[in-house]
């Protein structure tokens, strides 16, 4: 499904559940826990449920310090939200 379909609202709310989803599964590849992840990024708990929830959507700078704990390339996971919402 594209998201030029959805109004913005939607549109928000599916762009942060893709990325919930993908973090959760990039997480839980590396067999790292929401605590762990949460420490070693700096970010809190909560706020990392809530990302994987897709009831918030992270930042620029957030989305670095995921990364760099995760080792992942951010291309690749926008990308992978990218190849799921083709316009």
């Amino acid at each position: 499904m594209g998201l030029g379909a959805l109004d913005p609202s939607a549109m928000d709310k599916a762009l942060a559940n893709a990325f919930g989803a993908l973090l959760k599964e990039a997480r839980l590849s590396k067999g790292i826990s929401q605590e762990q992840l949460a420490f070693e990024s700096g970010l809190d708990r909560t706020f990392i449920s809530m990302l994987e929830r897709g009831v918030r959507q992270p930042s620029l700078s957030t989305m670095f310090q995921i990364k760099r704990v995760l080792k992942i390339s951010l291309s690749d996971l926008i990308g992978s939200i990218e190849r799921k919402y083709k316009s």
